[in-house]
């Protein structure tokens, strides 16, 4: 296997770096606490990928079984445990942990032991943002149409 074609084409190199110090504050909090943190959006990876820190409070929470057909997603566990379905099973997934999905790989989380954190990375960098941001706002006023809609915006295929 070889390397991809370059996306760089100048000369010396730039500066150009993107840093995100540990304490932010979270981008997006859910009702029950669970935080979403943005280390590195598509808009600032040009849409190569996005890293997001997920921080479960403590009441289970997390999608059931679904697959996206545009992007990948993975998984790293940070702390505690954290339930992930690889298509056939829930499995249990501790610190060091980790889960790649490929597009079209049926999939979904969550936190079955209490209060866990990992980090999730979608490639290519899909604006997830918003997918986060209205789930935390509710989607339970959304007739049966538009949270279809929604989904299907989002790239989410329940199973």
């Amino acid at each position: 296997m070889s390397y991809p074609p370059p996306t760089y084409h100048g000369e010396s190199g730039e500066i150009s770096a993107h840093v995100v110090r540990a304490g932010i504050e979270p981008a997006t909090v859910y009702p029950n606490g669970n935080k979403v943190f943005y280390l590195a959006r598509g808009t600032e990876t040009a849409g190569t990928f996005g890293l997001y820190r997920w921080e479960f409070a403590g009441p289970v929470s997390g999608p059931g079984a679904h697959f996206h057909r545009t992007i990948t997603e993975s998984f790293y566990v940070l702390e505690g445990t954290v339930t992930i379905f690889d298509g056939k099973d829930w499995v249990k997934c501790h610190a060091g942990d980790f889960a790649h999905v490929p597009a079209g790989g049926i999939h979904g989380f969550r936190n079955e032991d209490g209060a866990a954190e990992m980090l999730l990375h979608f490639a290519p960098g899909a604006p997830r943002e918003a997918y986060f941001e209205q789930l935390a706002a509710g989607i339970g006023d959304f007739d049966e149409d538009a949270r279809d809609r929604f989904m299907r915006e989002h790239d989410n295929t329940w199973v």
